[in-house]
């Protein structure tokens, strides 16, 4: 649960150190080799990981001095804190509580920063008069914003799932979007958008067997 949890929590604040790179880069791009230095690259990187490794032990410290029964059925495809809290025999309120305040400081937090940030990127790049410098600077924030869209599509489908009168398996599923189908998707995104990646797989594709050069 606690590893689950943290590296859910590390992808979200890393996604608005990511969002402050692009809004660097595009509104003070003079300013950008002075305030996105090495040193502060990995700070912000630190920061997102040490706070994303902090925030859930609350959660899980007090998950764990709950009461079971000697034989617990979890209805879930990993541990969950809200699956793990409803399994116990303990009054649920406080954990669920605090669950939720959680959710918001990872979830909502995030998003607002996010959102933000594009708001004063879309301000600048509606500012720049060439049309190929509008297209560069959407180029260079597409990635970031797919991996955003896909985040918070897969967390909107969980909460759904979970707040919505629907069987259980839909709830599950809900969680295995946002689990397993994100984290495998990202790679993938940041991947395409690289000139090397997409020069190698182009040459991949273009390449010819020399056995059958000149020949039909």
């Amino acid at each position: 649960m606690y590893l689950f949890h943290s590296f859910s929590c590390s992808e979200a604040f890393i996604l608005v150190v990511m969002a402050y790179d692009r809004y660097v880069a595009i509104c003070r791009p003079l300013h950008y080799p002075v305030h996105m230095t090495p040193q502060m690259n990995t700070a912000l990187a630190a920061s997102a990981w040490i706070t994303a490794l902090l925030l859930p032990i609350p959660a899980v410290v007090q998950t764990s001095q709950m009461a079971f029964n000697s034989i617990t059925y979890i209805y879930h495809c990993f541990c969950d804190h809200l699956a793990v809290v409803q399994a116990s025999c303990s009054d649920t309120t406080p954990q669920t509580l605090m669950g939720f305040c959680i959710a918001m400081v990872v979830s909502f937090l995030p998003l607002l920063l996010v959102l933000l940030s594009y708001v004063h990127i879309l301000a600048s790049v509606l500012h720049i008069n060439s049309r190929e410098g509008r297209s560069k600077a959407f180029s260079t924030c597409s990635s970031h914003l797919l991996v955003v869209g896909t985040y918070y599509s897969s967390i909107a489908v969980a909460y759904v799932a979970y707040r919505a009168d629907l069987p259980l398996d839909f709830h599950i599923m809900g969680n295995v979007v946002y689990a397993i189908l994100t984290p495998v998707l990202n790679p993938l995104i940041y991947t395409l958008r690289n000139k090397d990646v997409k020069a190698a797989i182009t040459k991949m594709a273009c390449h010819q067997d020399p056995k059958n050069d000149g020949k039909p």
